[in-house]
């Protein structure tokens, strides 16, 4: 065996568990010999030569830029500035987030012509719109053929909007090579959209609902200007209080808990904040300084500002000046104080400073070059959910499936790539349809999450199904010329708990197992059913354990099989404690059913035990779901879906982790 042959890298993703957005959570060992790296992935970067010199740190640029044709001017009604070519299309536009709103068909119809109008005189934009007016079936013939002809005249044109489309559909139908080219432009552009060290840029869409109630947490905390929360924390910045004036600017640079963006106001109160001397506002301010958003770019004042927040003993503040060290912004450059800088990060479980410790051993920078020591840099910033780290193992997977024509890599690449991509500005369309459904429009939070669920999001598709199969004809859903029917509004739901399944989420699969159990909307079919079910209990799912228990009892679907019923109801009862009886029950019927003859005391139990099996089988547990953020987390760790921002434990912002059922 040769030297080069035995020098292997293996790396297991189980570390990972990223389970990218819901693709399914598998084991891979990923093996690459130092020529693989060199002839592979050197080659590789020297086409993004502009990604290395900038070490994967993109120029920020305005979302109109990276987003155009972004549905900000129309939901958020401020002065925007906008492309006087696209004013059809912004008019139209409106008028169609208005319709869905009133429930008003005709101004539907008027609003559709109007976007087909714009798309057929070579509108990007329009023309994802009417990808997306096709794919729903409104005011059109659904048609897919249409939808996806749309589309690709959108990506040619730019727009990202249509390359995540396009990608998910791809995704869909396995071709895993055309995904994972459009994801990886998507998730290039969304590098745009972070800071140098800050990865909460952007807040993951939320679930409004948990299982078939409404997750009743979210409307109290999320309730922007009215929320008292916000109003006493306000009261405290306003009275001086350093931490309440950082928090408040945090809130509004990123739209959290509701609150719309506002750079000037996050500006005036980081700044209040930083002349009292409070650490992270000066570490903030030093990146908006150092990247020019909403305020003009000085390097200078950035070093002067990342300088105090360090000094201050915020240990973050060294990636910053690490970083303007690395490219001598502001400052000399000097690589070995770079590495100095990250170092001292990193030393403190820092993804980001492990991130540029990453690069600088990638590019060779003040380093010998090591891109094994590299990727395991990357590796353990991709675990704690940084997206930069995400981006760059997604280009070595992609890299290797290349070379070694590895489809199981070129899948994982194009999730890696995915969860980047969704990351971008676009990813505002879930504040807005939460904004509209804390509000009561339901329409318009409805036609929102549609648009989300045919860019991928798996969320949004299962938000949006839920909406239907909820508030029914309120939720506005519109066919070709009038209200979606009751048959319509389930094959709707149906399509979207489906794709929602396929990226995961349990409650969807177990939902779309009932649909072909019971014959809901389909033809009845129990070996769909047990398919769905089947993917249920992969993820844990109590309820699809006990089904798959009763349709081996019974045979229905599954051959009949005693002992297998025993072991699925086995199952649910350890992964459901809260209904304990029914399960019980159903394993006393079975041991009778197994033991004794006696019909009499069968059939006594039998009608016990049935109006319990009904209860659990209508009873929806809480669906279990794995994600980026629950990483190496136990199955039984409990729900937590505000994580604490770094050295803040009273911060709150939205990260998604497991719970237990």
């Amino acid at each position: 065996m040769s030297v080069s042959s035995r020098k292997i890298i293996a790396f297991c993703l189980l570390t990972f568990l990223l389970y990218i957005h819901r693709v399914q959570a598998q084991y891979f060992i990923l093996n690459f010999s130092d020529e693989d790296f060199h002839n592979g992935f050197d080659n590789n970067s020297t086409k993004e030569d502009s990604d290395y010199e900038n070490f994967g740190q993109k120029e920020p640029k305005p979302d109109q830029e990276l987003d155009p044709g972004s549905w900000r001017p129309v939901l958020e009604l401020n002065d925007s500035v906008v492309d006087p070519a696209l004013t059809l299309y912004y008019s139209a536009l409106k008028k169609m987030v208005s319709a869905a709103s009133k429930g008003n068909v005709s101004l539907m119809e008027e609003a559709v012509t109007e976007v087909n109008a714009s798309a057929s005189a070579g509108d990007p934009p329009a023309q994802s719109v009417m990808g997306f007016v096709y794919g729903m079936g409104m005011t059109r013939e659904a048609n897919g053929t249409k939808s996806f002809q749309q589309h690709q005249l959108a990506a040619e044109g730019g727009n990202m909007q249509s390359k995540m489309a396009l990608a998910f559909r791809y995704i869909q139908l396995d071709m895993h090579d055309k995904a994972v080219q459009l994801y990886a432009e998507v998730a290039e552009a969304a590098l745009s959209n972070f800071l140098i060290s800050k990865d909460f840029s952007t807040v993951a869409p939320l679930r409004i609902h948990r299982g078939a109630v409404e997750d009743e947490y979210v409307p109290r905390r999320f309730r922007g200007e009215d929320d008292e929360g916000i109003k006493i924390l306000k009261y405290h910045a306003q009275i001086g209080m350093p931490s309440a004036m950082y928090k408040v600017g945090l809130f509004y640079y990123f739209s959290l808990r509701g609150l719309r963006h506002d750079h000037a106001k996050a500006v005036y109160w980081f700044s209040k904040a930083a002349e009292k001397g409070e650490p992270r506002s000066m570490e903030i301010l030093g990146e908006i300084y150092a990247q020019g958003t909403c305020v003009e770019r000085n390097y200078t004042k950035a070093f002067e500002c990342l300088t105090l927040a360090a000094e201050g003993g915020l240990d973050s503040a060294f990636t910053g000046l690490g970083y303007l060290y690395l490219k001598g912004y502001g400052v000399d450059k000097n690589y070995t104080k770079a590495r100095e800088c990250f170092e001292k990060v990193s030393d403190s479980e820092d993804p980001s400073g492990m991130y540029y410790l990453g690069m600088l051993y990638l590019k060779g920078i003040g380093v010998k070059r090591d891109v094994k020591k590299a990727t395991k840099y990357f590796l353990v910033a991709s675990n704690a959910g940084l997206p930069k780290a995400m981006y760059q193992i997604a280009k070595m997977l992609h890299a290797g499936a290349e070379l070694r024509k590895n489809p199981n890599m070129l899948k994982l690449a194009a999730a890696f790539y995915k969860s980047v991509a969704e990351r971008g500005p676009w990813n505002s369309l879930s504040r807005w349809a939460l904004e509209a459904y804390m509000k009561g429009d339901v329409g318009k939070a409805f036609i929102l999450y549609s648009r989300m669920s045919e860019l991928g999001y798996e969320v949004a598709q299962s938000n949006a199904a839920w909406i239907l199969d909820k508030y029914g004809e309120r939720s506005m859903c519109m066919g070709v010329s009038e209200f979606c029917t009751a048959k319509e509004r389930k094959e709707r739901a149906h399509a979207l708990w489906w794709r929602a399944s396929k990226q995961g989420n349990d409650y969807a699969a177990l939902l779309v197992g009932d649909a072909y159990y019971y014959g809901r909307g389909k033809e009845r079919d129990f070996v769909r059913a047990v398919e769905a079910y089947m993917y249920a209990k992969s993820q844990l799912n109590a309820q699809a354990m006990f089904n798959l228990g009763y349709m081996h009892e019974y045979g229905q679907g599954l051959s009949f099989d005693l002992n297998l019923a025993k072991s699925y109801y086995n199952q649910a009862l350890e992964n459901e404690q809260v209904s304990r009886l029914p399960i019980m029950l159903a394993l006393a019927r079975l041991w009778v059913r197994r033991n004794y003859a006696d019909i009499s005391i069968m059939l006594t139990l039998l009608l016990a035990s049935l109006v319990t099996v009904r209860h659990l089988r209508t009873k929806r547990p809480q669906h279990r779901e794995v994600t980026v953020d629950s990483i190496g987390a136990d199955a039984t760790q409990p729900l937590v879906e505000y994580a604490d921002f770094p050295n803040d434990p009273d911060m709150l912002t939205c990260k998604l982790r497991s719970c237990e059922l």
